[in-house]
């Protein structure tokens, strides 16, 4: 999934700027994307929730991402591309539950914290690796092409999707619910989810830290794209490249000191390395510095990734509504990414890119006051299963 997702986000700004697309405009197609994941979320989590087939929910989505990058490489005109982000946006509400539905009913509790950082070391072996062929497909084909590539991956991962059981899958743990019988469990209601406070001030942190987060490489993307370097794919891949392998070699030991020191200790270092990012992106242009100081995305992305999962799983169990909760939680924060990129845009035009830095490095430092002083460390002293 790691390698189908490669050809959005970054890759995508830059093929909109380098089809002339302005910067505003570029920031609007990518709004509509993630109001369209927004819209998605909540009713993707409880399906994921319900349903006992969560390798076909994950199938769905992949064959959805296939159909919206093969829009981008046919047309990127502007109501392709809006089509086409919005269909990739809705299935944001069905793969990533899916995945994290099948790692819970596989590991369970007591193994997520291992399985979570598993899974993101491969995933960010995935990006690497693939915004590396990507990078060159853009350079030496045709930025459209990566969106031809993108559809082909989409083969080897329903291949890789279709080599897990079902059976390997328990029901209950993959919702995060407590077991009455063989066949039932308990469900909590979902307005004694909604009265989780420390769901809500997690998920607070969360919005602080993704408004700041999700326009800064974009915006970076966005200016090697209107500067017309003709090296400009293989910068735009050695800023994805360069945190991913940071997020490979730390997610796994992210998950297992999150055992020993805890969630909230990480969590923090995570938003001051944010903070530090976006304030260093306001007086570096330089490409290469810009690639070096992409190295604390890598150390962000391995923290927040990881712990989001985990402190959601904390959160909510024996509720049975693990993925509603992932949902909820990403509606609000898909939100606050719509916001960002629009306001990023807006931002730029108005008072220049030095303001938008500032300002997501300001938001960053919301984030870690609201973690130091309400959330609650949240690791259980003992796992129920």
């Amino acid at each position: 999934m790691a390698d189908v997702q490669m050809g959005f986000g970054s890759f995508l700004a830059f093929y909109l700027a380098d089809q002339g697309w302005s910067k505003q405009s570029v920031g609007l197609a990518l709004t509509a994307g993630s109001l369209a994941g927004v819209m998605a979320q909540i009713p993707g989590g409880a399906l994921a929730d319900a349903v006992r087939w969560k390798r076909g929910l994950a199938a769905v989505g992949i064959l959805a991402i296939a159909a919206s990058a093969l829009m981008l490489a046919w047309r990127p005109t502007l109501p392709v591309v809006f089509a086409a982000e919005i269909l990739h946006g809705i299935t944001g509400g069905i793969v990533g539950t899916a995945i994290a539905a099948i790692s819970l009913g596989i590991a369970g509790r007591h193994g997520m914290s291992t399985r979570v950082g598993r899974n993101y070391r491969f995933a960010a072996a995935g990006n690497a690796l693939t915004a590396a062929a990507m990078g060159a497909v853009g350079t030496y084909l045709s930025t459209g092409a990566i969106f031809i590539a993108t559809a082909i991956l989409c083969i080897p991962a329903l291949i890789a999707l279709g080599q897990i059981r079902a059976g390997e899958i328990d029901y209950a743990r993959a919702r995060n619910a407590a077991k009455k019988k063989e066949d039932a469990v308990s469900v909590q209601r979902i307005m004694d989810l909604a009265r989780n406070k420390n769901l809500l001030i997690f998920a607070g942190c969360m919005v602080l830290f993704h408004f700041s987060n999700a326009s800064m490489l974009p915006l970076v993307s966005q200016n090697l794209g209107h500067s017309k370097t003709e090296s400009g794919p293989l910068m735009v891949a050695g800023l994805l490249i360069v945190p991913q392998i940071v997020v490979a070699l730390l997610a796994p030991w992210i998950g297992y000191w999150s055992e020993f020191c805890g969630r909230k200790p990480l969590l923090l270092v995570g938003f001051v390395t944010e903070a530090l990012r976006g304030i260093l992106y306001t007086f570096i242009t330089d490409p290469t510095l810009l690639i070096a100081v992409q190295l604390l995305d890598g150390v962000t992305g391995a923290i927040v990734t990881v712990l989001t999962i985990l402190i959601i799983t904390d959160l909510t169990t024996g509720t049975g509504r693990f993925n509603l909760a992932q949902g909820a939680v990403g509606t609000i924060v898909g939100i606050a990414s719509a916001i960002s990129t629009a306001a990023t845009g807006f931002i730029v035009n108005q008072f220049g890119d030095v303001a938008a830095f500032f300002v997501m490095a300001a938001t960053a430092g919301a984030a870690i006051a609201l973690v130091w002083a309400f959330l609650p460390e949240t690791k259980p002293s003992e796992y129920l299963d």
